[in-house]
């Protein structure tokens, strides 16, 4: 993928390596940031969008690890790391993390840039993705062609599967400037006030209002307005919003003056809108306003291949906050959370997680660190596997993420897990693997 109009940020201390990845990173028509120690990338992160950053693992004052921990987040660019041969373990240790790649001095340029434009590419957003399922690989490849265009889109699914981050990828896929994206949860605005704070109001519209006051639709300008749990919009503001959409105008509350809407909107609900609409609970004519592209986000009892990756990203998060956290979760935690059926979904996963990380008791997340109410017994209540099961199950699940991480490109894999590849090669024909899974 071509590097041109994107903005790359590099941390690198080196004068003559920083330096020369400038001149290139610019002969390739990308906007460079260029920060020579973790101080001064955080800061700078913080303030603008990056499509990715390059960092050095050795800095003079923190570590690239200690910068890809801090930059963590749900705006965080993905990261590819410059680091020698001494580091490659911590290196692989940030891949699990959520890293986008890794590079190992001395380099060649082209595959340089080769593995900068595949973190870019497969990564419009913070962590680079929604899920590495092939349904979740479906929805990321619908996302990134409808942000192409302007069609408002309508993203369900049941509570916790994710919408929101959906919406933040589309936006991000969309949009190679910083633009404001502004997320209005219709159901958590009492209705009464809705509509003042998506449209706004002007000085004296009503009792209490002191001042002009800018809504969500001209705060969101030229980004993308994101309306969550659109269902639970009372019907007369229904209309008004269908004016927003047929006509991209829109008035104040006690206002006169017509305004543009020149951004993007998306929706989101866990509820049937069809049968609300047969209920008369939503206009027909505004469901297919918004309806113009449907996405559906899959239940995480669905898409059990991104289990074990959202554990991976999860523990990751909450570790980075916690004073002594565990060392990580152990196989038998893995196994426990692979056969939960996740009512609650992401939500669910990420608020056990974080419980785990704060509270486990041992150096590993144990089941019962995940699921307390199935008491410290529930282990003993199915049929222990043999520890020769165990492993090769956890092998295979190891293996299965580096070729994920690798796109399936083998040598990159066994780079991943400190191998030959002739040895990764019998150890996936062993396991009945194959690089497409």
């Amino acid at each position: 993928m071509s590097l041109e109009r994107r903005s790359i940020g590099i941390v690198e201390d080196d004068p003559i390596m920083g330096e020369s990845l400038v001149q290139r990173l610019k002969l390739e028509g990308a906007k460079v940031t260029w920060w020579r120690d973790g101080a001064s990338a955080l800061a700078g992160l913080g303030q603008e969008r990056r499509h990715a950053v390059i960092c050095d693992i050795r800095l003079p004052d923190l570590n690239g690890e200690d910068v890809f921990k801090a930059a963590s987040g749900s705006s965080a660019p993905p990261f590819l790391f410059i680091t020698g041969h001494a580091d490659i373990d911590q290196a692989v240790r940030l891949m699990r993390s959520g890293a986008g790649d890794y590079v190992t001095k001395p380099f060649e340029m082209e595959d340089f840039l080769d593995r900068l434009s595949g973190i870019v590419s497969e990564a419009p957003t913070a962590d680079g993705s929604l899920g590495v399922s092939p349904a979740m690989r479906e929805v990321e490849s619908l996302l990134c062609r409808v942000a192409k265009v302007g069609s408002t889109v309508l993203i369900g699914g049941e509570t916790g599967t994710g919408k929101d981050v959906a919406a933040r990828f589309l936006h991000s896929a969309a949009s190679l400037e910083p633009v404001s994206f502004m997320a209005v949860n219709c159901a958590a605005i009492p209705a009464d006030l809705l509509e003042s704070e998506l449209f706004g109001h002007e000085r004296g519209a009503f009792s209490g209002a002191t001042r002009r006051h800018a809504g969500y639709v001209e705060r969101a300008a030229g980004g993308t307005l994101f309306l969550d749990e659109i269902a639970e919009m009372r019907i007369d503001l229904q209309a008004k919003l269908l004016r927003l959409i047929e006509d991209r105008t829109y008035t104040r509350v006690g206002g006169e003056q017509s305004l543009r809407f020149e951004g993007r909107m998306v929706t989101a609900t866990n509820a049937d809108l069809g049968s609300r609409v047969k209920e008369g609970r939503f206009r027909e004519d505004l469901f297919y306003r918004i309806n113009v592209v449907s996405v559906r986000m899959p239940p995480l009892r669905e898409r059990r291949d991104d289990i074990p990756w959202l554990l991976d990203r999860a523990f990751a998060e909450f570790a980075a906050r916690s004073p002594d956290p565990p060392r990580g979760l152990s196989a038998m935690a893995e196994e426990a959370a692979l056969a939960h059926d996740w009512p609650g979904n992401v939500r669910e996963l990420r608020n056990r997680v974080e419980r785990a990380a704060t509270l486990a008791l041992g150096p590993w997340i144990m089941p019962a660190d995940l699921f307390p109410e199935h008491g410290q017994d529930a282990m003993a209540q199915h049929q222990m596997p043999s520890l020769e099961e165990a492993r090769l199950a956890l092998e295979r699940r190891h293996i299965t993420r580096a070729l994920q991480a690798s796109g399936g490109e083998i040598g990159a894999a066994a780079r991943l897990l400190g191998l030959g590849r002739t040895t990764l090669w019998e150890k996936m024909r062993r396991l009945g693997l194959k690089p497409a899974d």
